[in-house]
C-alpha cells in the first residue's frame, strides 16, 4: 500500500505557500555572510566605516595580482550613496563607498566588485550597485595584511576636487550633509591597541564605540569578568552603555563626558584595554558574580543588520 498523502500540502494551499516562504527565508539566511571582513587586518575599521563613521577616507593598498590603472580611495559615503565613482580630472581618481544605497548580503564582496569596476570605468562614471555574483573576494583584491591609513573628516568637502567650485546644487548637498554630521575621531591606542575605538560627539553625550576582533562569547565573558571586578569603564566621566553586534563582531559602547577632547580618552582607553586583555587571558571557572554580570550584559545587547 502506498504512503498516505493526507499530510502533504496541496500545491495551491496556504500551508504550501507558508512552507515555501519558510524555505526561501532559510535559504536567504544561510546566504548571508556573518563575518564578511574576517581575515583582513583592517576588519575592525572596515566594520566601523560601514556602520557608523560619518566621513572618512583611506587610500587602499591593492593586492599584487590586481592590475591597478588608478589608485582607489575607500570612503564612508559617496554622493548619492553610490557604490563607486571615478572622478574626472587630469588624473582621474577612483572612490569606493562602504555605506551605500543598495546593500548586499556580502558587503566585502560588494566592495571588491566596486574596486575592480573602477579600474575599467570611464572618468565621470558611477556605479549604483555592484554585481557580486561569482565575483572576487575582498582579500584577493586588497592587501589583506594592510591596515587603513585613515583621514577623518568633519565635512564632505572632499567630494569635490581641491580648487574646484561646485555648482549650486552640489554645494547645497554638501552643506546639507555637513549639517547632519557628528564630529568623530579614531582613538590612538598605540601599538598594543586591539580593534578600532571610535569617539563621536553626539551632542549631550559623547561615545566610544570599540569594534573588537575577538570571538563574541570570549569577549562577553571577559567583559563580565571586568564588570564583576568594577573595571567596566574608561575612567571618570564615563560609563558602560551596552554593546551591539554587527558583521560578526561585538562592539562595546561607552558614554563619555562630551566636554573632554577625544585625545583625553586615549590613556583611559588603553588602561581599560589592558584590563580586558587580562580578563581574556583568564581561563579560571566563572564565579557566580561573573555569571550574573554576563547575563546582565547580554540583556543590554542589540544586533545591527
Amino acid at each position: 500500500m502506498g504512503k498516505s498523502k493526507r499530510n502533504s500540502p496541496k500545491p495551491d494551499s496556504n500551508r504550501a505557500e507558508r512552507l515555501a516562504q519558510r524555505r526561501a527565508a532559510q535559504e536567504q539566511a544561510s546566504a548571508v555572510v556573518t563575518r564578511p571582513f574576517e581575515g583582513l587586518a583592517a576588519e575592525c575599521d572596515l566594520v566601523a566605516l560601514r556602520e557608523f563613521v560619518p566621513s572618512a577616507t583611506a587610500t587602499l593598498k591593492l593586492a599584487p595580482g590586481v592590475a591597478a590603472e588608478r589608485e582607489v580611495i575607500l570612503a564612508t559615503v559617496l554622493p548619492g550613496a553610490v557604490a563607486a565613482l571615478v572622478r574626472a580630472g587630469d588624473e582621474p581618481v577612483a572612490f569606493v563607498g562602504t555605506q551605500t544605497q543598495h546593500q548586499s548580503d556580502d558587503p566585502a564582496a560588494g566592495i571588491a566588485a566596486a574596486i575592480l569596476w573602477t579600474q575599467g570605468a570611464e572618468p565621470g562614471d558611477s556605479l549604483p550597485k555592484p554585481s557580486i555574483e561569482g565575483g572576487a573576494r575582498l582579500a584577493d583584491v586588497i592587501d589583506p595584511g594592510a591596515d587603513l591609513e585613515l583621514t577623518v573628516h568633519n565635512d564632505f568637502d572632499w567630494w569635490v576636487p581641491e580648487g574646484v567650485t561646485p555648482d549650486p546644487q552640489v554645494a547645497a548637498t554638501i552643506e546639507q550633509a555637513k549639517q547632519a554630521i557628528m564630529p568623530s575621531a579614531r582613538l590612538n591606542l598605540g601599538g598594543d591597541g586591539v580593534g578600532a575605538a571610535w569617539w563621536v560627539d553626539a551632542g549631550e553625550k559623547a561615545h566610544v564605540r570599540w569594534v573588537r576582533p575577538e570571538n563574541e562569547d570570549d569577549l562577553m565573558l571577559a567583559l563580565a569578568r571586568v564588570h564583576a571586578r568594577g573595571g567596566l569603564h574608561m575612567g571618570e566621566g564615563s560609563r558602560f552603555a551596552g554593546s551591539f553586534r554587527t558583521h560578526g563582531l561585538l562592539v562595546p559602547v561607552f558614554d563619555l563626558d562630551p566636554e573632554r577632547h577625544p585625545t583625553e580618552w586615549e590613556a583611559p582607553a588603553r588602561e581599560f584595554g589592558a584590563r580586558l586583555a587580562e580578563a581574556l587571558a583568564d581561563t579560571s571557572p566563572m564565579t557566580g558574580e561573573e555569571r550574573r554580570s554576563r547575563d546582565g550584559l547580554r540583556a543590554r545587547q542589540v544586533t545591527l543588520r
